[in-house]
């Protein structure tokens, strides 16, 4: 979208709101049931404030937008549990601990699901923070570390024949500028600020999956993805299923009753959806061989009881 900009590109006010209508309603709350599920979407790259840009060009998830989602599924005595649908590369890195902190106090309320195919760096940041974390077969989660960069675009400008002069006021106001070498110590100012992110994130993960933090600093991967078989052996998850599992799961409790869910879907599946599901015979609890009926079918079946082919 910058680049677009950048050339000259505009989105009329119609293509902005007809881009919106077709990303669809995201992380919408739940308006009926007493015992209901709320899933949430923590997709694409996380940002601060990041729904309009995300809704009009590559996708992502505002986390403003995101936590305001879930304190409406906190406060609605209607939903009984949350599922965070976790798929991202990670983000910034603004705002997270304190999300984290509220996740981390919120699930003493009500339990709260993570579920990933992807959940990296900021990703991860947040799912670690629910009472259970499950990823897919598939999956891979981990990349728990800081990354900041610096583009000393000096020579380039050079070989342009263009000379910029910066004008600042205050001591250290220009450092770190693309127009000229990083220093010593700007790098050394700049990596206490990468370390001190990194601080909090080691703090956080550790609180959220109550181990010591020397545990999240010494393996977790230090640094790179796991496959979810190994997040699971190194404690960075609690068990292997898929979001479909982990459905099942929820909507059979408690045993033998109905339970009513509400999902919050993506783009692909514009406005709410409810369903009342009977329960399945067993559980899974663990992933081992897949269930009799494939994942596609349940889901589309469940689509089709939601939505009764409403498009």
């Amino acid at each position: 979208m910058l680049h677009f900009r950048a050339e000259g590109g505009r989105l009329t006010p119609e293509e902005v709101t007809a881009r919106i209508d077709a990303a669809g309603p995201r992380n919408r709350q739940p308006v009926q049931g007493g015992d209901g599920v709320a899933v949430l979407q923590l997709y694409g790259i996380i940002a601060p404030r990041a729904s309009l840009l995300a809704e009009t060009s590559t996708g992502g998830t505002g986390l403003d937008a995101f936590m305001g989602a879930f304190r409406s599924a906190m406060a609605d005595p209607d939903i009984g549990s949350i599922v965070i649908d976790i798929d991202s590369p990670g983000g910034q890195v603004d705002g997270l601990t304190e999300a984290a902190a509220e996740i981390r106090a919120a699930r003493d309320q009500k339990p709260i699901t993570s579920v990933a195919s992807m959940a990296a760096s900021a990703a991860y940041w947040i799912g670690s923070q629910a009472s259970e974390f499950v990823v897919s077969p598939s999956g891979w989660v981990g990349s728990i570390g800081i990354r900041s960069a610096h583009e000393d675009l000096s020579g380039f400008y050079e070989q342009k024949g263009v000379k910029i002069t910066q004008i600042t006021s205050g001591k250290y106001k220009g450092e770190g500028s693309p127009y000229e070498p990083l220093t010593d110590e700007t790098r050394a100012y700049m990596q206490s600020i990468a370390d001190g992110y990194y601080a909090m994130f080691l703090a956080d993960v550790a609180k959220g999956r109550n181990v010591p933090l020397a545990t999240v600093r010494d393996g977790y991967g230090e640094g790179r993805m796991l496959l979810a078989k190994d997040a699971k052996a190194e404690g960075m998850i609690d068990r292997i299923d898929t979001l479909d599992g982990v459905l099942r799961r929820e909507l059979s409790r408690p045993a033998g009753a109905k339970r009513p869910a509400t999902l919050a879907l993506g783009p692909e599946w514009a406005g709410e959806a409810e369903a009342v599901m009977d329960p399945p015979e067993t559980l899974v609890d663990g992933w081992t061989d897949p269930p009799e009926e494939s994942a596609d079918t349940f889901a589309f079946e469940m689509e089709l009881r939601r939505r009764k082919v409403r498009r």
